[in-house]
This record gives C-alpha cells, sequence and structure tokens, in this order.
C-alpha cells in the first residue's frame, strides 16, 4: 500500500457507525443526571481490567508477542478481558499488530506513522485497509482455537451483556461511566501508543522506526509508552529498561511469577 493508493481507499462505514456511537455515549456523562462517583469508580476499574490486563498484559504482551507463558484458563481470562474492551476480536488484534511490527513506519504498516498523527492514531481504521487481508498469515497459533474464534465474532454482543448488568446494578449512569466513558478512555489509550510514541519523546535504541519512549504515554497504558525499548526488544515481557521507566504491566508479570502463574518470560537481551 503506497500513500498514492492510500487516497483511494474506501470507508469503512461499520466501524464509522460504531466509533460514532460509542463516542457520542460518552458525552452524556456530561448530564448532571448521570455523574455518580461509583459510577466513576466502576469506569476506573474496568479501564484497569480492560485496558491494562487485557489489552496491555494480555492482547500485546501475551498473545501478540508470546513474552511469557500462562496456564491456559488465565491466558483465556486475559484474552476475555481484552475483548471487553470492544477494540475488535482478538484474532483481527494480534494480527495487525504484528503486521504492525514486521512493517514498522513502512507503507505496509496498517498505522505508518509517516501518514501523520490522525492517521496512524485513528484514521487508519476508518478505511478498509487491504493488509487486513494478511492477518490469518499471522494468527495460525490463534485462529484455530474456539475460544478464540468466539470471542473474535462475539466482542460486541459481549460488551452489550455487560452494559445490560451494569444497568441492573447501578442505571443509565454505570453504563455511560463504565461502557462508554471507558471504551473511549480505552481506546484512545491504547491509539496513543500507535501515534504519539512514533512522535514525541526520546529515543534509547535504534530500532529501524521511529518509536520513541514517552513517559506520559507509560503512565496512561499500564507502561506501554516505552515504546522504543519495545520495538528494539520486542519479545521482552518488560517494557521499561531504566529504573525511572514506570512498567506497571511488568510488575504485575512478576507477580504472576512469583504466585507460578507466569513462567519463561522473556527479557531484553541488554538494558540500557
Amino acid at each position: 500500500m503506497t500513500a498514492a493508493t492510500s487516497k483511494k481507499l474506501h470507508f469503512d462505514l461499520p466501524v464509522i457507525l460504531f466509533m460514532a456511537i460509542v463516542h457520542g455515549g460518552a458525552l452524556f456523562a456530561l448530564l448532571p443526571s448521570n455523574f455518580s462517583w461509583a459510577a466513576i469508580g466502576i469506569a476506573v476499574f474496568l479501564h484497569w481490567v480492560t485496558g491494562g490486563l487485557g489489552i496491555t498484559l494480555g492482547f500485546h504482551r501475551l498473545l501478540t508477542h508470546r513474552s511469557f507463558q500462562a496456564p491456559k484458563w488465565l491466558e483465556y481470562f486475559f484474552a476475555f478481558c481484552g475483548t471487553m474492551s470492544c477494540q475488535g476480536g482478538v484474532i483481527d488484534w494480534v494480527g495487525m499488530h504484528r503486521l504492525h511490527h514486521l512493517y514498522s513506519d513502512q507503507p505496509s504498516d496498517p498505522h505508518d506513522s509517516n501518514r501523520g498523527f490522525w492517521w496512524s492514531h485513528m484514521g487508519w481504521m476508518l478505511r478498509e485497509i487491504p493488509s487486513r487481508d494478511q492477518v490469518d498469515r499471522f494468527t495460525k497459533d490463534l485462529r484455530d482455537d474456539p475460544f478464540y474464534q468466539f470471542l473474535n465474532k462475539q466482542f460486541i454482543p459481549l460488551q452489550l451483556l455487560l452494559a445490560l448488568g451494569l444497568y441492573l446494578l447501578g442505571g443509565w449512569s454505570f453504563v455511560v461511566w463504565g461502557v462508554f466513558v471507558r471504551l473511549v478512555a480505552v481506546f484512545h489509550c491504547t491509539w496513543l501508543v500507535n501515534s504519539a510514541t512514533h512522535q514525541f519523546g526520546y529515543r534509547t535504541y535504534e530500532s529501524g522506526d521511529h518509536s520513541t519512549n514517552c513517559w506520559w504515554v507509560a503512565l496512561l497504558t499500564y507502561g506501554e509508552g516505552w515504546h522504543n525499548n519495545h520495538h528494539a526488544f520486542q519479545h521482552s515481557a518488560r517494557h521499561g529498561l531504566q529504573w525511572w521507566e514506570i512498567d506497571f504491566t511488568w510488575m504485575t508479570i512478576q507477580l504472576l511469577q512469583s504466585l507460578g502463574l507466569a513462567k519463561k518470560v522473556k527479557l531484553a537481551e541488554k538494558e540500557g
């Protein structure tokens, strides 16, 4: 995919509609009737469960890069948490991210940062990207698993079930904050790893792309902002390699390791 042909890509209308609904729903948090400290607490907790345990630890470090091994039941749990972030199916997410590493900041990179902040942040998702057809090639370890097939296809119905549960628990304020606001927050935190950490920050390693280490993205994403480190050592379970590079997900993996639930933990060949 070249810059010239990318202008001819068709808009992905279902994705655009979905994004409009989710972002529009989050605006209802501005209504005083939807304000609730309990609802905000639910949103913060689910942000950690779906964004931290689900996307950062589960989809990314465990499933995409296999930076450690976990019992299958625990792997499934983290995958389920990631599915509840509603960032597409788990197989599609893993496949697209593996493509990103293979072609980072090249024309075949789905969110090539050379095309600007908007494109790498979310513009690429609103188009029918040809590279999506390559997902099957890079997800052989997941695509034949019935549980992952289920999660890949049913992530929206599962979100609706969560919304129903939250409504029964605390009414519309829980739905607005626990689903819409939380989804938007996790969306943009995740997307900042594709955009901001290819634009802002410092570089410790020559990784062959524009990846950077960005402290504020790391804080928002439980350690994913140390992106230059990650691109230099993509299979490492630890992304924050210097003492000041706080990596909450690495701390979680260390905890799992101490409990015997994380094994064969991979680390960078060298640090800083």
